[in-house]
């Protein structure tokens, strides 16, 4: 196996790992790593592929928790319906911009993440709503932004989706999870769809990421049941490593100079 193949496989188990571990904001490592550890050149290939891979395994999730019945289907459908025309438009925009830019916008977006992961977090509680027409036009705005980030830079936007559901549904938190997953796999199908057609995913990468996806996400389940009790320490630990990683994003894009 080739040195650029197991720096694929790796770094895929890594973003699996985390996912797996932590939830989340996982997937935002993913177009860092194929830039600067995998090696593609080109922004706008990662953000393509990244966008594949955060499908596949949105899907693979999504079929677990439908099984398991933690799906709202008429509001999952509803946000994955308006989010995913969002996110195919925000992908023809971000194919646009300048791969520089763009990277410096997507390290932006990771001290968002990192910051909010930080933030202590309190359960987020809200009565669950009949399913009214005023119901489906907030989750098809809350849908619409999110869908619009997701499309953009390419990523899950699962720590957007999980609490925009419950807000606008007041859905339980595991129904939010589980619904989240389809909306996410979705976001990415469009993304990924646009980004193909203009060459833009290298589908050996793709293929090679996902698989070692799989494997570190077994691994970070796992451990995750076992240091449940340590959940916060390790959400804040990856927080800072995303911080960390968002630096080097913006110090790679130009910033400051």
């Amino acid at each position: 196996m080739s040195a650029a193949a197991i720096a694929t496989l790796g770094s895929g188990g890594i973003v699996g790992f985390t996912l797996g571990l932590v939830g989340g904001g996982g997937s935002v490592l993913a177009v860092p790593l194929l830039l600067y550890v995998v090696g593609v050149a080109s922004p706008h290939v990662a953000i393509g592929t990244s966008a594949v891979a955060v499908s596949v395994n949105a899907f693979a999730n999504f079929a677990v928790h439908a099984r398991a019945g933690h799906v709202w289907w008429r509001c999952a459908a509803v946000f994955a319906f308006f989010g995913t025309i969002t996110a195919f438009g925000a992908s023809t925009l971000g194919k646009a911009f300048d791969g520089q830019h763009l990277l410096f916008a997507f390290g932006l977006v990771m001290i968002v993440v990192g910051g909010w992961m930080l933030k202590p977090k309190k359960a987020i509680v809200s009565a669950v709503r009949p399913v009214d027409m005023r119901m489906c036009l907030t989750t098809a705005l809350v849908a619409s932004a999110t869908g619009a980030a997701s499309g953009f830079f390419g990523i899950g936007g699962g720590f957007l989706i999980v609490p925009a559901l419950i807000l606008a549904t007041g859905m339980p938190m595991i129904q939010a999870v589980g619904s989240s997953l389809l909306a996410i796999g979705t976001f990415g199908l469009a993304t990924a769809l646009n980004y193909a057609v203009s060459g833009l995913i290298d589908w050996t990468v793709a293929a090679q990421f996902i698989s070692g996806g799989i494997l570190g996400g077994v691994g970070g389940t796992m451990l995750a049941t076992r240091l449940a009790a340590r959940k916060a320490v390790l959400n804040r630990i990856f927080a800072l490593l995303v911080l960390l990683a968002a630096l080097y994003v913006l110090y790679r894009s130009g910033w400051p100079f």
